[in-house]
C-alpha cells in the first residue's frame, strides 16, 4: 500500500522522524522523498491478517516475532523507513524495540493492483540492500499466487513461484503451511 511521493521538498531523516510523529496517518520515507501509505481493501487486509495468524504460533517457539503493518522498518545504515505488511525478526534487538526494526528476516507485501509493480521493482531493489533479510513474500489479492524471493548466494535470489493446492515454505524460518490458509474467506470477483 502506497502512493506517489506527497511533498516536493525532501526531509532529513530527522525532520521526517518528528514531522510523521504528529501525522493522522503514515508515510514512508526513501531517501528524503515522503510517500503516503494508502488504504487497503478487506481482501489486502484479510490476507495479511491470515498470514499473520498462521505465523505468530510457529514464530513464538523459535524466540521471533512478526508484527503487522504499522511497524516500520529501518534498514541500518540507510535513510529508508518502509511500512511492509508483514515483517518477521527474530534478531534479539529487534525483539526489543519500540520505535523500529532493523534487521528483518523476512518481508511479506500483499500486492494490489496498483503497488504491484513498485513492490515488485523499487521496493524490492531497497528491500534487497538489507543484510539480514532472508526472503521476500509477495502475496497477490486478486488470485490465488505467492511468490517468495530467497537470499542466495552473492546477490542472486531465488525465486519460487506458489499456486492454488500447494503448500508454501519459508527455509528461513521453517515455515510451512497451505497457500489456502492465507485466502480464507477472501471471494474472488468472477469477471
Amino acid at each position: 500500500m502506497i502512493a506517489e511521493p506527497q511533498y516536493t521538498q525532501k526531509m532529513t531523516a530527522e525532520e521526517y522522524l518528528e514531522w510523521e510523529a504528529k501525522q493522522e496517518f503514515r508515510y514512508e520515507y526513501i531517501d528524503g522523498e515522503i510517500l503516503a501509505m494508502t488504504g487497503g481493501t478487506i481482501p489486502h487486509n484479510s490476507i495479511a491478517l491470515n498470514f499473520y495468524t498462521a505465523l505468530r504460533p510457529h514464530l513464538r517457539q523459535r524466540g521471533c516475532q512478526a508484527n503487522v503493518s504499522d511497524a516500520k522498518v529501518k534498514p541500518s545504515q540507510s535513510s529508508r523507513y518502509f511500512y511492509p505488511d508483514i515483517v518477521v525478526t527474530c534478531d534479539s534487538q529487534d525483539l526489543k524495540a519500540r520505535d523500529f526494526i532493523q534487521n528483518p528476516k523476512i518481508i511479506v507485501e500483499v500486492l494490489s493492483p496498483g503497488t504491484a509493480s513498485y513492490d515488485r521493482t523499487k521496493k524490492f531493489k531497497y528491500y534487497r540492500q538489507i543484510p539480514s533479510l532472508q526472503e521476500y513474500v509477495l502475496v497477490d489479492s486478486e488470485e490465488i499466487i505467492v511468490e517468495v524471493y530467497r537470499r542466495g548466494e552473492g546477490k542472486m535470489w531465488l525465486y519460487y513461484e506458489y499456486e492454488a493446492g500447494e503448500i508454501i515454505t519459508l527455509e528461513s524460518i521453517e515455515f510451512e503451511c497451505a497457500i489456502e490458509l492465507l485466502y480464507e474467506g477472501i471471494i474472488f470477483d468472477k469477471e
